[in-house]
Parts: structure tokens; C-alpha cells; sequence
């Protein structure tokens, strides 16, 4: 999930434009380009607000169950040991369904990318 390294420190990052069908073929890949970074960014802000729903869902639920203050664990409240273990494994889910779909944004882009 990295972009290739481009060599030399002082040329330009526009790659410059010549005429015929090497623009056509520019201008595709430009287009996957962009589509492939317009996805990638849509699947970001939707998991982070995914994430940041879930997480406040389940700091709510701790919050109006009664019974989970008043039962102990090691000395400790249940609903502590839920804020502070019970998190994990929803990042670590999410982390995963995460990678799992930029991985196949990327697979598409690179399907499409060879196609050419």
C-alpha cells in the first residue's frame, strides 16, 4: 500500500507531456490514479466514523447498564475492565477490516492498471 519511489531530488513531479498515444494512455492512468486515491480516502473517513460511532456506542451501553458498577473483577468495576480491555478488540477488528479492504481497492486499481 506504498507508491512507487521516484528518483532524483531535483526534478520535477509532473511528468511532462508528449503527443500521441502515450497521452491517452496518461490520461487513464491519471484517471485510475485518482480513482484509486478518491476510494481509498472514502474507505478511510467511513471506518473513522465507523470506528468513532462504535466506540461511543459502547462507552453509552457501559454507561446505562446499572449492574456492570456494581459487580467487581480482580477489585476492580466490570465496567472499567470493559473501557479499558473491551476497546481492543473492536480497534484491532476494525484495523483489520480496514486492510483487508484497501487491499482489494488496490488489487482493483492494479487489474485495472494492467489491463491497459
Amino acid at each position: 500500500m506504498t507508491a512507487p519511489r521516484t528518483g532524483g531530488g531535483g526534478t520535477s513531479a509532473r511528468p511532462l507531456r508528449s503527443s500521441g498515444a502515450d497521452d491517452a494512455a496518461g490520461d487513464i492512468a491519471a484517471v485510475y490514479v485518482r480513482s484509486l486515491i478518491r476510494s481509498q480516502l472514502r474507505l478511510a473517513v467511513t471506518v473513522a466514523i465507523g470506528f468513532a460511532v462504535a466506540t461511543v456506542l459502547f462507552v453509552l451501553a457501559i454507561a446505562f447498564v446499572p449492574g456492570l458498577d456494581d459487580a467487581y473483577l480482580a477489585g476492580v468495576p466490570v465496567s472499567w475492565v470493559l473501557l479499558g480491555a473491551g476497546v481492543y478488540p473492536l480497534a484491532i477488528t476494525v484495523g483489520a477490516l480496514y486492510l483487508r479492504a484497501a487491499g482489494r481497492n488496490e488489487a482493483r486499481y492494479r487489474s485495472l492498471a494492467e489491463d491497459e
